[in-house]
This record gives structure tokens, C-alpha cells and sequence, in this order.
């Protein structure tokens, strides 16, 4: 059997710039978190393509899966606690309440971060492993079907960057619990918006050096790297790790395409903002939920 190889780190912010902790506030408003999440979710267009709902991203310093998640979050009403309803149905051993939706401010502009609180582990889980835990799950099968799909592409890249099977990878922090978190909620999230249209801004990236568990990389890392073909791409004035490997296979197995703002009747707006601090630009990424025809949204409950 070939060796199992492992991933590299998946934190949206290892590199070698120093952080600059004055730049990036963080606020833990209730009020205000609420205001930011538990808006009006939406339901599926019903009356063709003409009133499809569209989601957009446009990824102003890059993305991770948390962002993508406290995107998501924002724009579908869920709050703290239907996250842990839906953490829950991942039959994982961690707290309900592991996941936390909370306010940021940076430069004076509220957004909403998300932080998964998880001891760190050691655990090295292997691409089978993680698709057993995903297949085990009580999530809606069309989740399932999207969570599996990013891993595998994933896993994919991995054992084509090291001469490797997908099977034989076993996953490092790429592999660790709050990431599997992130991917499986992102792919909940996006099953309840369930947009006829996803796109996303070319991706902004970065050359410089990126720490992990092997030591430095060059930025961008060779997984991503190798799941950037066929991707849009914009260079970005700074340094570092800007796309993780998690948000890159998320945007991939969620079928998104690449390019400006889609037209369409904006119909709600969020901001999510990561934890890493560039010197140069905030790191937000801005998210817009629409239909082609303008129509209202529709409330529905998170099942």
C-alpha cells in the first residue's frame, strides 16, 4: 500500500507578516448579533427561471470556512441556536454549542465572524474516516452529498500533489473536527438557501510563505494550488495564505462560478469577516442574496 500523506494547515492565517492587533476589533453585542442573523431567511424561487434566487460572495481578501459559514449564516436568519440543532446532527462528540456566531467591527464597519470553540486534537483522520462520519450523520442527504464532495476534492488534490490515491490521504488540520465543522455547516447552510446561482468574485491571492505542520510553503499552498485550475484569480497587495484549502474546495463542491456581480434585485447584504488581520485591506468578504425578478422573500423555518 502507498504511504498516506497529510494536508497542510487550513487557519486563513499562517504566514509571515506579523499580526497587527489594533486593526481588527471585536465586539460581543447581542443586540446586534441578532440584528445581524436573524433576519428574514429565504425560500427557493417557484416560479421559474426568471425568478431564481442568485447568492454572491465577493471575496475582498480571500476566504476561509469559517467566513463562508458566518456568510451564510447571515444571509439564511440562523443564530446560535439552530447551528447547534444542526451541529448536533453531525453525531460528532463535541458541545451543541461549540459554534458562536458573534459581532466584529473593523474600521467602524459591523459584520458577523464565527468561532468554532474546540480543544485541539491530534487526530489524524483519514479521507475514509471522514466519510464515514458524513455518511453516519443526520443530515438531509442532499448535505451529505455536498460535504462528501468537497472532502473528496480535497482529497483529490492532496493525492495528486504527493503522487498518492485520495484514499490513501489522511487529512492534518484540514482533517481536524472544527474544520470538518465548517464544511459540513457551510453545506447545511447552503441547502437550506438552496440558490438556483452561486457566484463568486475572482480570488484574491497572495505570493509570500505559508507556516504549517511540513514547515514553510510557498503561498499559494500546492493543494490549492492544484484546485485553482479552471478558477478566476486576482493578485492581492499583500502576503500569505488568503484562500484555505477548506474554502476553496467549498466554493468548488457548491458549484459556484467565477465573475462580477450576477444581475439580479438585491434582496439582503451581510459582511463576514475572519479572524487574520492583513495590514493592507480588511478582511471581509461581502455577501448579497437576490432574485432575477425582484420577488419577496419568503419565511421558512430551519429543519
Amino acid at each position: 500500500m502507498k504511504n498516506a500523506v497529510t494536508t497542510h494547515a487550513d487557519t486563513h492565517g499562517h504566514t509571515y507578516m506579523p499580526p497587527h492587533e489594533h486593526a481588527h476589533e471585536h465586539t460581543h453585542d447581542e443586540t446586534q448579533r441578532q440584528e445581524n442573523t436573524r433576519e428574514c431567511a429565504f425560500a427557493p424561487g417557484d416560479a421559474g427561471e426568471e425568478s431564481e434566487l442568485i447568492l454572491t460572495v465577493r471575496a475582498q481578501s480571500g476566504l476561509s470556512g469559517d467566513m463562508i459559514l458566518g456568510g451564510l449564516a447571515a444571509l439564511a436568519g440562523i443564530g446560535d441556536e439552530e447551528l447547534g440543532r444542526a451541529v448536533a446532527e453531525l453525531h460528532i462528540p463535541v458541545p451543541d454549542d461549540c459554534v458562536r456566531l458573534e459581532t466584529r467591527s473593523v474600521n467602524g464597519a459591523t459584520g458577523i465572524g464565527c468561532h468554532i470553540d474546540l480543544p485541539h486534537e491530534h487526530a489524524h483522520r483519514t479521507f475514509k474516516d471522514i466519510a464515514a462520519l458524513i455518511a453516519a450523520s443526520a443530515m438531509p442527504d442532499e448535505a451529505k452529498t455536498l460535504s462528501l464532495s468537497a472532502f473528496t476534492l480535497l482529497a483529490t488534490a492532496e493525492g495528486a500533489v504527493h503522487g498518492q490515491e485520495p484514499e490513501t490521504v489522511t487529512f492534518h488540520e484540514v482533517g481536524a473536527l472544527d474544520s470538518i465543522i465548517d464544511s459540513c455547516l457551510c453545506c447545511r447552510l447552503f441547502t437550506f438557501l438552496k440558490p438556483a446561482r452561486f457566484v463568486c468574485s475572482p480570488l484574491p491571492l497572495a505570493d509570500g510563505c505559508i507556516h504549517c505542520a511540513h514547515g514553510l510553503l510557498p503561498s499559494p499552498a500546492p493543494a490549492v494550488l492544484r484546485m485553482l485550475e479552471g478558477i478566476a484569480v486576482r493578485g492581492f497587495p499583500d502576503a500569505g495564505e488568503t484562500v484555505t484549502p477548506t474554502a476553496l474546495s467549498l466554493l468548488k463542491a457548491l458549484n459556484a462560478d467565477f465573475g462580477p456581480w450576477p444581475e439580479m434585485t438585491v434582496l439582503k447584504t451581510a459582511i463576514s469577516y475572519g479572524s487574520k488581520v492583513f495590514p493592507n485591506a480588511p478582511n471581509g468578504a461581502l455577501w448579497a442574496l437576490g432574485r432575477g425578478s425582484g420577488r419577496q422573500p419568503v419565511r421558512q423555518d430551519f429543519q
